[in-house]
């Protein structure tokens, strides 16, 4: 039971990481394409949010709490399933803390400043 909700806090995981990055190359995209949908308010100001989230965890040396609760219900030598360990490679990489610390500052730099070069609608526009 605990691998599977392992695995399901993976997938949510991997979930939140696709909305924060795809989230921006939609941004861009739409905008390009003419997609109305790219500048709702609500879709922007969660998308902002999530990279503020993450970032200010790495700028504080915070764990993600994701993270933390997969690795508590797998233990240290619990296998994890197919799905979960092509997953896990995609996600986590084996760098020193301060590249992800400045990764992340600089991703949410640049997902703020998108806010103004493609401004979402205002609020019930």
């Amino acid at each position: 039971m605990n691998a599977l909700l392992a695995d399901l806090i993976l997938i949510v995981h991997f979930g939140f990481v696709l909305f924060v990055v795809g989230g921006l190359a939609l941004i861009w995209i739409g905008a390009a394409a003419g997609w109305a949908w790219v500048r709702n308010f609500w879709f922007r100001i969660a998308h902002l949010a999530a990279i503020v989230f993450v970032a200010s965890e790495a700028l504080l040396g915070i764990w993600c709490p994701l993270t933390l609760w997969e690795a508590r219900l797998r233990g240290v030598e619990a296998e994890k399933s197919f799905i979960a360990q092509w997953i896990h490679h995609i996600l986590f990489y084996d760098f020193p803390e301060w590249v992800f610390t400045i990764a992340y500052a600089l991703f949410a730099l640049f997902v703020a400043a998108t806010w103004w070069w493609i401004r979402p609608k205002k609020r019930g526009a």
